[in-house]
Formats: C-alpha cells, sequence, structure tokens
C-alpha cells in the first residue's frame, strides 16, 4: 500500500469570507458563459449554483418576469414567509424578514398538523400547506423538500383559498418532484421561482429565498 501523508498542509487562497465569495461568484460567472436571465435573476441562480456546485439545477431555473420583485415587495411590506421544513427555517436568514416586520413560519412540526394528517391518512407537509394559508395572507412560500406540499398549495391557489405573493419551489426527490413543478411552471397568475426536473431540496431553495432577501435588504438601504 502507498504511503499517505496526513501531514501536508493546504493554505488556502484566502481565508477572508467576503473574498471567498467574491472569488466562487467570479468563477461561476466565468463556467456558466452566456446565460438568458435578468441582471436580477442572475443574483439568485449564481447563489443556487454556489450552494449545490450544480450548473445544470442552475441552468434549469425558471423565473416568471415579475417574480424578483414580488419576493422584494413582499418582504418590504413585512409580509410573513411559510417553508414547508425545519431545514429552510434554520437555513433562512429570519432577521432579516423580522426587521422589516415579518417573520419566518414552518408548520410540519406542529402537534396538531401532525394529528390531523394521521387521522386524514395524508402527509405533514398538505395539512402544514391548509394551516399556513388559514393563518397567513399572502406573503412567501419556499418549498424545498416535499412536493405534496407544493401540490397542495397550488390547489389551494386554484380553489381560491389561498394567493401567495411568490411562491419558491424547488423540491427535491423521485415521486412528484419534477410532476410538481410542472403544474407550478403553467401555474397562472402566482409569480414563482422553479426549476425542471428532479433536482432542487432545501439548500437550493434558502439559496434563492436568502438572495431575494439580500435584494430586498439592498433596497431598503436605497431608499433611506
Amino acid at each position: 500500500m502507498a504511503n499517505m501523508n496526513f501531514n501536508t498542509k493546504f493554505t488556502p487562497v484566502t481565508v477572508d469570507p467576503d473574498k471567498i465569495y467574491d472569488h466562487s461568484f467570479a468563477i461561476i460567472k466565468e463556467e456558466m458563459g452566456n446565460h438568458p436571465f435578468s441582471d436580477e435573476q442572475w443574483l439568485v441562480v449564481r447563489r443556487v449554483i454556489h450552494a449545490s456546485a450544480d450548473f445544470e439545477l442552475g441552468r434549469s431555473m425558471i423565473f416568471t418576469r415579475d417574480a424578483i420583485e414580488a419576493g422584494i415587495e413582499s418582504i418590504l411590506a413585512g409580509r410573513h414567509v411559510v417553508v414547508d421544513v425545519q431545514m429552510i427555517e434554520s437555513g433562512s436568514g429570519r432577521k432579516r424578514f423580522q426587521k422589516h416586520g415579518g417573520d419566518l413560519h414552518c408548520y410540519i412540526a406542529d402537534e396538531d398538523v401532525a394529528k390531523e394528517a394521521k387521522a386524514q391518512g395524508t402527509t405533514r407537509a398538505i395539512i402544514s400547506m391548509q394551516k399556513a394559508t388559514r393563518l397567513q395572507e399572502g406573503g412567501i412560500y419556499a418549498i424545498g423538500n416535499a412536493p405534496t406540499a407544493l401540490l397542495e398549495l397550488i390547489r389551494l391557489i386554484k380553489d381560491g383559498v389561498a394567493k401567495p405573493d411568490l411562491i419558491i419551489g424547488m423540491p427535491v426527490g423521485f415521486v412528484s418532484a419534477a410532476e410538481s413543478k410542472e403544474e407550478l411552471a403553467v401555474l397562472e397568475g402566482i409569480p414563482f421561482i422553479t426549476n425542471k426536473g428532479r433536482k432542487g431540496g432545501s439548500t437550493v431553495t434558502v439559496a434563492a429565498l436568502n438572495a431575494i432577501s439580500l435584494m430586498a435588504d439592498e433596497r431598503a438601504e436605497q431608499t433611506k
């Protein structure tokens, strides 16, 4: 067996976090090359690529023309953000929403949600969307894990029960993930951000949500 030297020291290019971000974004820009995204959409896409190191996922992203502006305006208006799983809740910059008057909510672990899901023989993700639309008017819905949550939200919108300001729908998986995003992609009247195919997940959904909240912060600073 070849000898392996574990004492070799690795010196990173920089330990400055801002410089690391800048260098990463420069690499992403160079490797991405030409793309169809607007300047504001690109700020979201590059964060998604940065979070996943997946250019294919980044290239597959879909935006309605008004999605970015709808998200910024929702945050600055103090609307709440609803997420499907706690991983997104913990990864998002809650303080950025709170300082504009909103907050971030995840209902999937609530006792009443679990009880109702068991009684109906359905998923907690579905019941959590029903609860969210009863408690929250408008706002941003960020779904990165549960395709059933996205499908239920779309049903509630079509039934006239819900009207979010923006949907970030990027669930990951092999069962209904791609299909739920196909349903979102043809939904009319609601701004959305999504992607094609099975890829997605909490990490990239957090990245997209954080990109929009950072743009909202920048807008607030400019208007002071």
